[in-house]
């Protein structure tokens, strides 16, 4: 019985790693822009009076994350002037889409739906093409920031901080 203990607490020691523990917060950071963009947007421009034919043609927004293989080449590919030198290509491109989606929210936030829905919607949309870049270049970071070993626990954690975040705001 001891022993299974003491691999059980091995097994789990993985997850301890510095990087592993990152990607908790990475985690967190890649699942709510698409959380506000295909969960939370509908109900607020719902709750704006937006009719729901205008709101079933906005979650086409979300198709920027089944079609973000079509620039993943580039974002694995292409350097970023000054930051891919300063961070590297995987973290510069990280830096990029959280600055670019933190100021769309932003810009969705100051807006009035009822009022400006063009505004409104180029946001979202902005919102879900960084937040999409931000999957390719977390998914390059993830397989190339820990050794094999490392690889599962890398993808639980990551999987499993967006899924937590996902229920504490279904409840």
């Amino acid at each position: 019985m001891k022993s299974t203990a003491c691999g059980w607490l091995h097994a789990l020691r993985i997850y301890m790693h510095p990087r592993v523990l990152g990607m908790l917060l990475l985690g967190f950071s890649a699942g709510l822009p698409m959380l506000l963009v295909l969960g939370t947007l509908s109900f607020w421009l719902r709750e704006a009076g937006v009719d729901r034919a205008t709101i079933g043609h906005l979650s086409w927004v979300g198709l920027a994350y089944g079609f973000k293989w079509t620039w993943a080449p580039l974002v694995d590919r292409m350097p970023l002037p000054l930051l891919t030198h300063w961070l590297g290509r995987r973290r510069a491109w990280l830096l990029l889409s959280q600055l670019v989606i933190s100021m769309a929210l932003i810009g969705m936030a100051g807006t009035d739906p009822a009022q400006d829905l063009v505004r409104m919607t180029v946001c979202a949309i902005i919102v879900a093409f960084a937040s999409a870049t931000q999957d390719i270049a977390l998914d390059a970071y993830r397989i190339e920031a820990v050794a094999l070993r490392l690889q599962g626990a890398m993808a639980a954690t990551y999987q499993a901080r967006w899924l937590q975040l996902i229920r504490q705001v279904i409840d």
